[in-house]
């Protein structure tokens, strides 16, 4: 077969067949396919979409490029969630070893950032020591002894995602409905879940903004799975505004310890925060068959993080997988970023707007995330946020502050900030992060 007839066929809208897609994914995983075709191609798809029979060949040839964990023996539930992507989302902190606690077995294989969305491996890999690169072995090892393990792809799971996530976040082809749902489901397949919550976002700082795309992305995701045998529920979250107080990598990861353990804070904790992770918590306990409803999860859930047992068990985790627990019990102590700026509010009123996408692409600009494949990420940079949507500001008032490396990344940073931030004489409405459930 010919790569270039493979990338003609689908740049002129007509439909590639298993046997098409399997010869490039393979052919790219060997380094028989250069780059510039794989990028070539994923700008086609990226225009020309792809249809149902071409996502799940697309699954199928992500999965059957590596290997796929067996967690048959471990007489558990085995229930994982994935977010499609936002900007200060750091649920899976906080939920992974919450559900846990409830001996499910939680296998969660997850990315880093794409574009301005934020990444859990970057987030884990801010914390000294913190591995992700476990083996498959390895993996297992710690589902059987915690119930719970958070890892990137491995060099056999999924090997051929690996590789074009990679690609897709350099090349402006993240939104696209087939190739999220397959990245997506042929890593949640592979890791040996039999359910998934997925939370896919919508708004501008999502990968897919409108409320229709992303609609469609949960309903492929619904699809795709349990055409593989998983039970599945997805939930459709608001991604207007950055979830929570935080955005950065370290600075998200203490955001979660403080809400896993107050007594480590005196400031105010992230209301919308906790409200999706117990939402996507209550959704988890019911594919594991723990409650009825997603209502009565969210109760179960909320109890088990309030009593300590969650920080505990993350706690473990950090240390099963090689983290320095000491800056858990001790977040103030990690190094601080050498510059810090803030912005504060011209007039009276209320937030109106925190421009989601805005803060994204300007975190990236900061070294939260990366702008190419080879760039480090700065785990100190952050953008920390002062108020909310609809809080009250007089003139004067903070409504964020950044902090990073450099002077210039800093006040280039403030600038881009800035365009993102409105405040009005009307008070807006307040509104629920949870905007619909699809089962």
């Amino acid at each position: 077969m010919n790569p270039v007839e493979i990338i003609k066929k689908k740049r002129n809208g007509e439909v590639l067949t298993e046997e098409d897609i399997f010869y490039f994914v393979s052919h790219y995983v060997k380094g028989e396919i250069p780059d510039y075709q794989k990028s070539a191609l994923l700008m086609t798809i990226y225009f020309r979409g792809l249809n149902d029979s071409e996502t799940l060949s697309f699954v199928k040839a992500f999965i059957n490029s590596g290997k796929r964990v067996d967690l048959s023996h471990i007489m558990k539930p085995k229930i994982d969630k994935h977010s499609t992507g936002g900007v200060g989302d750091k649920t899976s902190i906080i939920l992974a070893p919450l559900i846990a606690c409830f001996d499910i077995v939680v296998p969660m294989m997850s990315g880093r950032g794409l574009g301005h969305t934020g990444g859990t491996l970057d987030k884990l890999e801010s914390i000294p020591g913190f591995n992700v690169h476990l083996s498959i072995a390895e993996f297992v090892k710690n589902l059987e002894k915690l119930n719970v393990s958070m890892i990137g792809q491995t060099d056999d799971l999924t090997p051929a995602d690996k590789m074009i996530y990679a690609l897709r976040d350099v090349t402006a082809t993240v939104e696209n409905v087939g190739l999220i749902t397959a990245s997506i489901t042929s890593k949640k397949i592979a890791e040996g879940s039999e359910g998934i919550v997925f939370d896919v976002k919508v708004g501008n700082g999502s990968t897919l903004p409108t409320y229709e795309k992303s609609k469609e992305l949960a309903s492929k995701l619904l699809k795709t799975s349990r055409d593989f045998g998983q039970d599945a529920i997805a939930v459709l979250t608001d991604m207007r505004s950055p979830l929570g107080y935080s955005i950065g990598n370290w600075t998200e990861i203490k955001e979660c310890i403080e809400i896993m353990n107050p007594a480590l804070t005196t400031s105010p904790l992230s209301a919308d925060l906790i409200e999706v992770t117990l939402f996507l918590a209550g959704a988890m306990l019911k594919l594991a068959g723990k409650c009825n409803t997603i209502d009565e999860g969210i109760k179960q859930a909320g109890e088990k993080l309030s009593c300590g047992e969650c920080f505990k068990k993350f706690l473990a985790l950090v240390e099963m997988q090689g983290g320095d627990s000491s800056v858990i019990l001790s977040p103030d102590n990690y190094p601080a970023a050498k510059y810090v700026d803030k912005i504060t509010s011209e007039s009276g009123g209320y937030l109106e707007k925190l421009d989601a996408l805005t803060f994204g692409l300007a975190a990236v600009n900061l070294g939260c995330g990366r702008k190419s494949v080879v760039d480090k990420i700065d785990y100190s940079a952050s953008i920390l946020l002062e108020k909310k949507i609809g809080d009250e500001t007089s003139k004067g008032d903070v409504i964020c502050r950044i902090l990073g490396e450099t002077a210039e990344k800093v006040e280039s940073t403030k600038k881009l900030l800035i365009s993102g931030i409105k405040v009005s004489k009307s008070k807006p409405q307040k509104l629920s992060r949870i905007i619909e459930v699809i089962d």
